[in-house]
């Protein structure tokens, strides 16, 4: 069976295991889910991921962010669905809890968060967002 929406994967997957605090997760890998994990990474959202080739596929391994025991993602929430695509100019992209979260959007120039596309004037797919 073929997966309809493989970033709702990944975020589901994240959400699951910081509900039951596990460290680290598993999951396939593409380019726009590393990507993503990588605006994550330099936010502080992800402590770090790795790819590796397992039985000629690629994985990815996903190391969570938690601080003081906590983790550091209270909500994460896909945007931008398969039967519902949200576009956004760059005076549109969303402001995230007052700015203390991000969106993740995908622009003409690779995937980066809200704010690096409004410095930018871009606008594009808004894909998720982050607290």
């Amino acid at each position: 069976m073929s997966m309809q929406d493989p970033i709702a994967d990944l975020l589901t997957r994240i959400r699951n295991a910081q509900a039951i605090g596990d460290a680290k997760i598993s999951l396939p890998a593409s380019k726009l889910k590393k990507a993503i994990l990588k605006v994550m990474k330099d936010e502080g959202y992800v402590s770090d991921f790795e790819s590796q080739i397992v039985a000629g596929k690629g994985n990815l391994t996903v190391r969570l962010a938690y601080y003081q025991g906590k983790p550091v993602i209270s909500k994460i929430k896909r945007i931008s669905k398969v039967g519902l695509r949200v576009y956004s100019s760059s005076r549109d992209i969303p402001v995230v809890c007052s700015g203390m979260g991000i969106s993740i959007v995908s622009t003409p120039q690779g995937v980066m968060t809200g704010h690096a596309a409004k410095l930018h004037n871009l606008g594009g797919e808004v894909l998720c967002t982050v607290e």
